[in-house]
């Protein structure tokens, strides 16, 4: 409060701040408060320009993953899948050795789209 606000907490003991004012001041703490810190963790750094970054990084990876899979030989090895960028409050990824690509999707069979033509 002394940092952000300038209003020393003993104020609303004193009777000098009111409930409400102290939490309207609390809510509105800026997220790199202690109290932000303490109620959210290592997301409170993480604001949603971070985590889209995160995803734009992670489906670039996915991209260049694909296209060098694509155009390699048929013979060689299998490329690594890339590992998404770590997140605050998440698990962090297994092991590399053990992860694979993801599953690519089947779509409607030949008869299901005849039928939804038709």
């Amino acid at each position: 409060m002394l940092r952000y606000y300038g209003t020393d907490l003993l104020d609303w003991h004193r009777g000098r701040l009111s409930s409400r004012r102290l939490a309207v001041l609390v809510q509105h703490l800026p997220r790199d408060s202690a109290v932000a810190r303490e109620l959210h963790g290592e997301s409170a750094d993480w604001s949603v320009t971070e985590y889209l970054l995160a995803h734009v990084a992670d489906q670039l990876a996915e991209a260049n993953w694909m296209f060098a899979t694509v155009n390699r030989d048929e013979d060689a090895d299998p490329l690594e899948f890339p590992s998404p960028i770590p997140r605050p409050g998440e698990p962090p990824e297994d092991d590399p050795e053990t992860r694979s690509a993801p599953a690519i999707a089947q779509g409607p069979s030949v008869h299901e789209l005849s039928a939804f033509f038709a």
